[in-house]
């Protein structure tokens, strides 16, 4: 049987930026997969990180910056970009963005591996 999720649960993190979950280790005890709403403020910036899973992400407005190894991208509305396990990468949004995250699997703090944390 299909199973309806009701609504995302929304996750706190520093820096005024909203995750709101809508699959995912929190809101629907999926493991195989994440999926998650994201809208952070101009400015806003996380540490470097090298996760274990893959990350496809989708720009819905605004523009998100993916710095990695050889560079920078510019992620702009209508764009998506695929960060692979293991491929250290640094999000920001120098002018805000509102996207769509997708983790296989499912984003976890574990397994994310921070910069800091390492």
């Amino acid at each position: 049987m299909p199973t309806l999720i009701g609504g995302p649960t929304t996750i706190p993190v520093p820096g005024n930026k909203v995750i709101d979950e809508y699959v995912g280790r929190l809101n629907s005890s999926t493991a195989a997969v994440s999926i998650a709403h994201m809208r952070s403020p101009a400015g806003w910036s996380e540490p470097g990180q090298r996760p274990e899973f893959d990350e496809f992400t989708v720009v819905l407005g605004g523009r998100l910056r993916v710095e990695h190894e050889g560079g920078v991208l510019e992620v702009a509305a209508g764009q998506a970009v695929i960060a692979n396990k293991g491929e250290w990468v640094r999000y920001s949004t120098p002018e805000g963005a509102e996207y769509i995250a997708v983790c296989v699997p499912a984003f976890s703090p574990e397994t994310v591996k921070r910069d800091s944390e390492q």
